[in-house]
């Protein structure tokens, strides 16, 4: 069976047993680990995640754009590298509107039009900090005007591969022109992503593909499938996501689940609202051999699937589980 490289979130109730987790993906033959922004810093992560392992690529994914400079998240990027010993990709997104507005106190405009000037920014930066040369930047939205800054460290890498997070066909466009690689939604099947992502990302040699995944793994089909319902349930419940619920035949579907948040359930506690067809066609659950046959169906798609455990309305022993059986697939499947 041909299956994609094998990428890995780790969670962990503390950062300690993240860290121990990521070790245990590198053992099992994971290619990359990544560090989510959400309850945690994504760069402080990564820096633990790059210190803690010896050989496996490290990845931010995704660090927020617009929440920090694109000096700031240069320079975190060059340590991160070096500390990596050039095992970084730099996972960015935007995020939405109100995270930003609200959350970090930031502007909210052209997101599409920032984030391609971020980038470019950042790619400047890293290039060119240890020279001692101007760096300029005159963009629209984005702009940089360095003079008398030397960094006085010489860098790993001048060209660290940024990879961008997309979901709306613009956001996607955008990574297939300027990244090095692109990182889908954590709902991201196989047939959304022939039909409605690879048209509009168009990759092009040397490009990676990252499917990110919710992964349930259990001898039991319906306890898996239980599992990783939580999440669904989450994302149903947001109607930014109706087209890709839409595309699966879920719209109705998703209509329940927003009936049952409307109603008074919280976010985290959706899994009951959700119909067992919404987990089936949007996360890779059920027994590992059903499970494999499924990180399979990306072969020729994706270069890359990166799995993690639900974590939606479970306790910590639910996800422990979950994510010691993910380690053991990784490993059975990267023998």
């Amino acid at each position: 069976m041909t299956i994609p490289a094998l990428h890995f979130q780790p969670w962990g109730a503390t950062l300690r047993e993240q860290l121990d987790a990521a070790r245990r993906a590198e053992a099992a033959g994971a290619a990359v680990v990544w560090a989510p922004e959400l309850h945690r810093s994504a760069p402080v992560t990564a820096a633990a995640l790059a210190a803690r392992t010896h050989t496996v690529g490290v990845g931010t994914g995704i660090a927020l754009a617009f929440a920090r400079s694109p000096f700031l998240t240069a320079l975190s990027a060059l340590d991160l590298d070096e500390l990596s010993g050039g095992r970084l990709r730099l996972g960015l997104g935007t995020g939405v509107q109100r995270l930003n507005e609200d959350w970090h106190g930031v502007a909210w405009s052209r997101p599409v039009q920032r984030l391609r000037e971020t980038v470019a920014a950042i790619r400047l930066v890293v290039a060119g900090a240890h020279t001692g040369e101007p760096v300029d930047l005159d963009g629209d939205l984005v702009r940089l005007r360095i003079r008398g800054y030397r960094r006085p460290y010489p860098p790993l890498r001048t060209e660290i591969p940024v990879y961008l997070a997309g979901v709306g066909p613009a956001m996607v466009a955008l990574a297939g022109e300027i990244g090095d690689g692109w990182i889908s939604h954590e709902l991201c099947s196989p047939s959304y992503l022939s039909s409605h992502v690879l048209p509009r990302l168009r990759p092009r040699p040397g490009f990676e593909v990252v499917v990110s995944a919710c992964c349930a793994v259990d001898d039991d089909p319906a306890a898996a499938r239980a599992a990783a319902a939580g999440v669904v349930g989450f994302y149903a419940s947001v109607r930014t996501y109706a087209d890709l619920f839409a595309f699966h035949d879920l719209a109705e579907e998703q209509r329940g689940v927003i009936e049952a948040f409307r109603g008074g359930l919280p976010a985290d506690g959706l899994a009951g609202a959700v119909a067992p067809a919404m987990v089936d066609r949007l996360t890779l659950s059920g027994t590992p051999d059903e499970v494999a046959s499924r990180i399979a169906a990306y072969s020729g798609l994706a270069a890359a699937v990166k799995l993690s455990p639900p974590t939606h309305g479970l306790p910590a022993e639910r996800i422990r589980a979950l994510q010691d059986r993910i380690l053991r697939l990784i490993e059975e499947l990267s023998r």
